[in-house]
């Protein structure tokens, strides 16, 4: 699996794993436990992972997200 995004944003996390499912692309994400070890304060990053075969489209979905956010 390659890393797709790393982020605290809860939103662009939620946002970009509807993607993916919509998309039918498998993921996993990364450290979603570890909040709780930092006190839930968001200071770990989580990563979204997606399956080497995939990255490219998921790369386009995550740039499409990221355009219809600046607008």
């Amino acid at each position: 699996m390659e890393e797709l995004v790393r982020t605290n944003n809860p939103v662009l996390i939620s946002i970009v794993t509807a993607r993916l499912e919509e998309s039918a692309i498998q993921f996993f994400v990364a450290d979603e436990h570890a909040s709780i070890m930092d006190g839930s304060i968001g200071a770990i990053p989580r990563r979204i992972l997606v399956d080497s075969e995939k990255l490219a489209l998921a790369q386009s979905l995550l740039e499409a997200i990221r355009q219809e956010s600046d607008s």
